[in-house]
């Protein structure tokens, strides 16, 4: 047993946990964070995806004893005051969600995507994206409105960016 504390979503957390629990078991079954979702066990759906340190991670694939200090961010924590993330409105904007299973580590993909693309001074085009999503599985959509709308999303957060210089 190891006794693991980090920063979720702005909250300070610290639970003992066997040393071979995995960060979604850590986040769904310790923490009651179920938006985190587990579709496949090997690492090749996406639907676990949080962000570690600001990066995206298959939260499937790491050990939460190995995290011990992080901050992690599930999409529980992605809204703001009451308001969704750009990429979340996005994503309801444009219909980038059927079922919803794989929604959440589509959003946090996308939201990391963003992100370093934008940091890079990179251009993040449809097919970039098509790229970038090779990771994620969506069994309904066919992907053509979660592009879409990590697109928008991808405007709508350079505006906010540049808004805060």
């Amino acid at each position: 047993m190891t006794d693991v504390k980090m920063t979720v979503n702005g909250k300070t957390v610290s639970r003992e946990v066997p040393d071979t629990t995995l960060l979604s078991e850590y986040l769904r079954e310790h923490l009651r964070l179920t938006g985190t979702h587990v579709g496949c066990d090997t690492s090749q759906c996406g639907a676990c995806v949080v962000h570690v340190d600001g990066r995206a991670v298959k939260s499937c694939t790491v050990l939460a004893a190995s995290l011990d200090g992080a901050d992690v961010t599930t999409i529980e924590g992605v809204a703001q005051g009451g308001e969704l993330h750009p990429m979340q409105a996005a994503f309801n904007t444009h219909h980038g969600l059927q079922c919803g299973f794989c929604t959440p580590g589509m959003i946090m993909a996308g939201i990391d995507m963003v992100n370093r693309y934008q940091a890079e001074g990179r251009e993040l085009t449809q097919s970039a994206i098509r790229h970038e999503l090779e990771g994620n599985i969506c069994r309904c959509t066919g992907y053509h409105n979660i592009v879409n709308a990590i697109e928008d999303a991808a405007g709508q957060m350079a505006g906010m960016s540049k808004a805060a210089e």
